[in-house]
């Protein structure tokens, strides 16, 4: 099985601790060792966005903002692979040749960010498209794909299931209200749509959500179902509990 796990900077660092990415580390050491293929992306979170705010405070350009995104995702990246150990190709990979190259060989591979105006949401999606992953996995800070944003609007209803054209629309509806934020951006969301690639958007602050959502397609967050598929998926078929 080949799965690809987007990991928010916001979950594996909202502060800088060892604990919480040693614990999400464990998590993709333990699906390698089932025989699971792993590509991880990370995101930059709360530090890349103090960064932006003061870089763009001194009068940095967009593309410059951009980079230094770049920078702290990728910062954030060697963290994991500084948990990860052995395991792991030893340094970020940059692009997506570079990564899919590795997970072939038989390496987890981590990943920050690619290129100026490219979220690492987008990544995650554009790596599991270019390696044909079985599942993407979004581990955010919120159980999943809501109508709106749950930490604006009290009534926000959270899907249990979408196909992958209801999320570009709901996603479309988010982003178009100022200050709103979605889970998953809405490039991330149309290339799941043109790829038809499962996906699964949950809270992924208790790292083993994201070994039981891989393992036994058991979680509380959102299942995108790719069109003209069955409702089930199979790709944990094999385990047993």
């Amino acid at each position: 099985m080949n799965v690809v796990v987007s990991i928010g900077g916001s979950v594996l660092a909202p502060a800088l601790g060892a604990n919480r990415v040693e614990a999400h580390a464990e998590v993709i050491r333990e699906l390698a060792d089932d025989g699971c293929s792993v590509g991880a992306v990370v995101g930059g979170g709360g530090v890349a966005r103090e960064y932006i705010t003061t870089a763009r405070d001194i009068g940095a350009n967009e593309i410059e903002l951009d980079q230094l995104g770049i920078g702290v995702t990728r910062l954030n990246a060697r963290l994991l692979i500084a948990a990860l150990g052995e395991a792991v190709v030893p340094a970020p990979a940059k692009t997506y040749e570079e990564a899919g190259e590795a997970i072939r060989n038989g390496d987890v591979c981590v990943m920050g960010g690619v290129a100026p105006a490219q979220t690492t949401d987008a990544v995650s999606a554009a790596l599991a498209e270019y390696t044909n992953a079985d599942l993407l996995v979004y581990a955010t800070s919120v159980p999943g794909v809501f109508s709106a944003d749950p930490n604006e609007d009290p009534h926000a209803e959270r899907f249990d299931r979408l196909t992958a054209s209801e999320l570009v629309d709901v996603i479309a509806g988010i982003e178009m209200t100022a200050g709103s934020s979605a889970p998953v951006d809405l490039l991330a969301a149309k290339i799941i749509q043109r790829s038809g690639m499962r996906t699964i958007v949950l809270d992924g602050t208790e790292p083993d959500r994201i070994a039981s959502a891989v393992r036994y397609g058991d979680h509380e967050g959102t299942d995108v179902i790719p069109e003209g598929v069955g409702d089930e998926p199979t790709y944990w078929a094999e385990n047993e509990r």
